[in-house]
């Protein structure tokens, strides 16, 4: 994870009907993953906000 990722904990992600997840966009906030993906649910699509950071030293 580069370092803008993790400035970035929050992705919403889009459920593909093949299977696969692909990462829409990475926020900084809940409240902002939120409401982007609301505005992206409008134009259809199966989208989930999620806290995805990794811990220093894991691994």
């Amino acid at each position: 994870m580069t370092y803008r990722d993790e400035l970035r904990p929050w992705a919403i992600f889009r459920y593909l009907p093949n299977g696969e997840n692909v990462c829409v966009a990475r926020l900084r906030t809940r409240t902002d993953a939120d409401a982007y993906t609301s505005l992206l649910r409008q134009g259809g699509g199966n989208f989930e906000v999620v806290f995805d950071q990794q811990l220093v030293g894991q691994g």
